[in-house]
């Protein structure tokens, strides 16, 4: 087999291979990354959080735009990260291979950060589709891998600062760019930030209602039972028998003992209506109009503390979000609803019934459906 030859550094002398195209991309691409690590960051302290960590319920649509944002940027870095590559391709194949410890550094960072961000790009593009070609668990793998793309991002910048100054220092009019094959590195840089404009705009539809008509890639819209999206089904989760039968009962456990209340129960009491968006972790959001019982007159109608923090269960035993914590900045926020109806109808049994949480500013997979029972703490 004939092997492939190595490219040669000299031969590529297009305005695409400069040092000022390699930092300008880096820059966005840097910018990008960072909007997707601390985005991402949120969504898994909002689910795993510890004591320290306070999220409020307001504003409503807080979450929506965080994650929005996540995947929004972590779309746009796709074009960007092969345009980096490619503005670097003939580097990575310089010899000798290590010059010095800080280009070892340097060449270790390069190959950590591209196998890091690949990783993160891929696995996070086939979450949103939710398509899960693995065996692992995606949210603990892609939050572990995203300190190394970070931490790997950072090394690089340092290795590499005095390179990047001087690429981004604008170009005195007396020193005009050399004349070059190729696109220039204006039109280079132009094509990249419209391919990643255009990337942008055919996915942003599932998460900025104003792009749903124009996203022509969007992974999801407005249709669906009720008008809203469903991630899993009631025949999925395994609930369908339970949820239906006449028998259930909604627990709800105090420090004064347990009181128990049947749908019937649920309905007699105050019910409030509010319009709130469901935005669930693969970037997706949809607004509807839920109908229920307030938390805080929940737990005032069994002797409880609005802000008190509650446990909550679904009738599913197998998923892994069977389970939820409503914190007390939710527990006490009037929009924080046990929900009954959506969009003015009993909800349908794949959105929870007969009652689910809903509640402002919080991850889809924490909007517990079919609940059970609630535990105040």
């Amino acid at each position: 087999m004939k092997r492939l030859p190595v490219p040669d550094e000299e031969r590529f002398t297009a305005a695409a291979h400069s040092p000022r195209v390699t930092a300008r991309v880096g820059l966005w691409l840097a910018i990008t990354f960072t909007t997707c690590f601390v985005t991402g960051l949120l969504s898994h302290l909002i689910q795993h959080p510890p004591e320290w960590f306070l999220w409020p319920s307001r504003p409503i649509w807080l979450y929506r735009v965080t994650q929005g944002l996540h995947v929004v940027a972590g779309v746009a870095s796709i074009p960007l990260l092969l345009a980096k590559l490619w503005s670097v391709y003939p580097k990575l194949f310089g010899k000798p291979l290590v010059r010095s410890i800080p280009h070892a550094v340097e060449r270790l960072s390069i190959l950590v950060l591209s196998a890091a961000a690949f990783f993160e790009l891929t696995t996070g593009l086939l979450n949103v589709a939710q398509n899960y070609p693995w065996t692992f668990y995606f949210p603990q793998v892609h939050y572990a891998v995203a300190w190394v793309a970070i931490g790997s991002i950072l090394v690089h910048i340092a290795v590499k600062l005095p390179v990047i100054r001087r690429a981004l220092t604008r170009r005195p009019a007396d020193d005009p760019e050399p004349p070059s094959a190729g696109l220039s590195r204006r039109g280079f840089l132009r094509t990249t930030w419209l391919t990643a404009g255009v990337s942008v705009v055919a996915t942003a539809g599932a998460t900025v209602p104003l792009l749903r008509n124009v996203s022509g890639l969007s992974w999801r819209t407005g249709n669906g039972t009720q008008g809203l999206p469903v991630n899993r089904t009631a025949t999925a989760a395994g609930v369908v028998q339970a949820a239906q039968a006449t028998t259930w009962q909604l627990s709800v456990v105090t420090s004064a003992g347990t009181r128990t209340f049947s749908l019937a129960e649920l309905r007699a009491l105050p019910q409030t209506t509010a319009e709130l968006p469901i935005a669930c972790v693969e970037g997706w959001s949809q607004s509807a109009i839920w109908r229920g019982v307030a938390f805080p007159t929940l737990l005032t109608a069994v002797g409880a503390q609005p802000g008190a923090t509650v446990r909550v269960s679904s009738l599913e035993r197998s998923g892994l979000y069977g389970v939820s914590v409503l914190p007390g900045e939710h527990t006490a926020d009037a929009l924080t609803l046990l929900a009954l109806e959506l969009n003015g109808e009993v909800l349908d049994l794949d959105h929870g019934f007969p009652c689910r949480i809903i509640a402002p500013s919080r991850p889809g997979v924490l909007q517990t459906k079919w609940v059970s029972k609630l535990e105040v703490w």
